[in-house]
């Protein structure tokens, strides 16, 4: 059976259950801020699972496309994916646990419909925590079908527990599992006591409540069931392939990397991983930028996933010596072969070969900036007699100029270097854990997240912090940023609030630096030096003996000045205009203002 036959199966089966078939959305959610993709059939489902009335009915089923931006790490592997379809149906307040176990065992298992092997299937139930009781309800339906009481196993809310997000419907599930090891499972195996060989392909969600807040379950008006199967996944085991990457789904997809690269997959366990990498990520970039409502890659956020995927696929494909643009000519096969299902791919066709070669020429050239740092700094390594590359300079290629590990391994290998992975990874951990913290502005440099656009807004806080000093005098000192993707907030002393005029001068000061684009230079120094010099050093106390001073303009002339951690663009012209959004009060003797970059 192929992934086109299981789809239109699984749909004729819930129509024959007297199920609406209705149209799948967007991948982009219209009005679920909680998440930034579609990452399953019941989001644009949730008003009508909350108890709005669906025009369709109280019994619907569709296809609909997902992503899933958690396992994107994980990609590489023989079931992992990025961008997967899910098969589902709902009830919205009419049947329940007992009749959605009951068509879900029958599709499974009836010879008219997929005809698996009973002896191969097992299930999970919610086992019950101090929120809400363990489910032998469901259990007891599972037994009434002839499902033995060693394939069900009860586990924790982690397991068992489905939630739209943080916020909305949720509730207890089953999930249904199917045996992919050898011969018949030993008795008494299931997913809780063997989950190596256990695959899931079908969750069915009993929605009971709506979540408030953390500790605030409410039930709902009407009970509703969610229920999806993974098609990829379930399309494999009824083909009986050990990796969804080995299906039709994605074999015209693998077969157009090894005509671009010239290497055949089977061959080398690390290159098919990479090859896999592409597949799947090449395949999610076509899907949303071919969405009915697709984004861009950019630095916020869906667009800002978009782009790690562009970027991690171009990456491998480096790795296998894809040495041009290629991600538009695979993109060109998922089109090929997803439009029946999804025709929004081949209207939107141009525009995704369009974007995609976009992306992909912008990190070739990032890559080159990095390449060219490589080089700078060549000398100085040089001089090291270990002949090892630091995990700090080899993160920092990584952090500022999107240089991957990978490459300046290889790299240091043909000058002689060998490269501290531990360190670099010890240097990405402690961003990361910097980077988790920042909500509560608590990271290094008042970051939310650092990347191109945040580096812009880092840079023009300077320019404001000077340009604060110009019009207010001396008394001005900073006491905190915070820099998101959308927005800078910084924090200075001043004992009254500001003009009109005083914030439009303000403005007006940063944006003539940011038009004369003038360069941005670091140096390395002793602190006292950098006092010395002038440099503005806002938070000695957090510095060592060796500082980096970062000077805005030429440096017999500079317009800034400041001892500082980074990042910064390399010229003002860079950061684009600069708008102040609002001035206010902080606390006593604090201003605070908020800005944006246009």
């Amino acid at each position: 059976m192929t992934a086109n036959e299981l789809r239109s199966k699984y749909i004729e089966f819930f129509k024959s259950k007297n199920h609406a078939e209705i149209s799948g959305q967007s991948l982009i959610p219209e009005n679920d801020p909680s998440v930034l993709f579609t990452t399953a059939g019941m989001h644009p489902l949730v008003p009508y699972l909350l108890g709005e009335k669906h025009p369709a009915g109280t019994r619907l089923t569709d296809y609909q496309k997902c992503i899933r931006t958690g396992d994107i790490d994980e990609v590489g592997d023989p079931s992992h994916l990025t961008c997967f379809e899910m098969l589902g149906n709902w009830s919205l307040g009419d049947y329940f646990k007992k009749e959605s176990i009951a068509f879900s065992y029958e599709f499974l298992t009836s010879k008219d419909w997929l005809a698996l092997d009973p002896r191969k299937i097992s299930v999970t139930v919610f086992a019950g925590d101090e929120n809400a009781p363990r489910d032998e309800e469901a259990a007891g339906y599972w037994k009434d079908n002839g499902m033995p009481a060693d394939k069900i196993a009860y586990l924790p809310a982690s397991d068992n527990w489905w939630a739209a997000g943080p916020t909305g419907p949720c509730g207890p599930d089953t999930e249904i599992f199917y045996w992919v090891g050898e011969g018949l499972p030993p008795e008494g195996s299931n997913k809780g006591t063997d989950s190596a060989n256990w695959m899931e392909i079908w969750n069915n969600v009993f929605m009971q409540y709506n979540r408030i807040d953390e500790k605030t379950l409410v039930p709902l008006p009407k009970q509703n069931v969610d229920t999806g199967m993974g098609l990829e996944r379930t399309n494999c085991i009824l083909q009986g392939k050990t990796s969804v990457y080995l299906t039709e789904v994605f074999q015209p997809i693998i077969a157009k990397i090894e005509e671009l690269s010239g290497y055949k997959y089977g061959s080398d366990p690390e290159k098919d991983a990479s090859v896999r990498i592409i597949a799947d990520h090449s395949r999610a970039s076509t899907f949303i930028l071919g969405d009915q409502r697709g984004v861009s890659p950019s630095n916020l956020g869906a667009g800002y996933v978009l782009r790690r995927l562009i970027r991690r696929a171009v990456r491998h494909g480096m790795k296998l010596g894809i040495d041009k643009a290629f991600l538009a000519d695979i993109a060109a096969t998922v089109i090929a072969n997803f439009s029946v299902a999804y025709p929004e791919l081949s209207q939107n066709a141009d525009k995704v070969k369009k974007e995609l070669t976009a992306e992909e020429d912008r990190f070739r050239d990032t890559l080159k900036k990095g390449e060219a740092e490589f080089q700078k700094l060549l000398p100085n390594l040089m001089k090291n007699p270990k002949k090892e590359i630091s995990g700090k300079v080899a993160f920092r290629l990584y952090d500022t100029f999107g240089f991957p590990l990978e490459l300046t391994q290889e790299l240091g290998a043909e000058n002689g270097f060998t490269v501290d992975v531990e360190g670099f990874k010890e240097a990405e951990k402690k961003h990361q854990e910097a980077s988790k913290s920042l909500d509560a502005g608590k990271a290094k440099g008042g970051l939310a997240e650092q990347s191109e656009i945040t580096t812009k807004y880092h840079t023009a806080t300077h320019l404001l912090q000077q340009a604060l000093v110009n019009i207010l005098g001396d008394q001005v000192a900073q006491k905190g940023s915070n820099i998101n993707n959308e927005r800078m907030r910084f924090d200075f002393t001043f004992e009254r609030p500001m003009t009109p005029e005083e914030v439009k001068k303000a403005e007006d000061i940063v944006n003539e630096q940011i038009q004369k684009d003038l360069p941005v230079t670091m140096e390395i120094m002793s602190l006292e030096k950098a006092k010395a010099e002038g440099a503005r050093a806002l938070f000695a106390n957090k510095y060592g003996e060796d500082v980096k001073v970062y000077t805005i303009g030429p440096k017999d002339n500079w317009f800034s000045k400041e001892v500082c951690g980074g990042p910064h663009v390399e010229h003002t012209g860079l950061i684009g205009h600069f708008k102040i959004t609002k001035e206010q009060s902080s606390s006593a003797g604090v201003r605070r203002i908020r800005a944006v970059i246009e």
